[in-house]
């Protein structure tokens, strides 16, 4: 499902940017190219939702190598 129309964001985009550890909202924004001047803005101020989903596919690996 996309996330961000403007710059064709995913949820497994940012599912996989969680996975390697960017789930800070600031880093997140760069890592994907969000800011409110190139695109719409929606996704820049929804970035709370982004940081959500990032941090729970962190949180399903740690679970996942826990169970090993």
């Amino acid at each position: 499902m996309y996330v961000c129309l403007c710059k064709g964001i995913t949820e497994a985009d940012v599912r996989e940017l969680g996975c390697g550890g960017a789930w800070a909202p600031e880093l997140l924004a760069a890592t994907l190219g969000i800011d409110e001047e190139s695109c719409c803005g929606r996704c820049a101020r929804n970035i709370q939702e982004l940081v959500a989903l990032a941090a729970s596919e962190t949180e399903v690996l740690h679970l996942a190598a826990g169970s090993r």
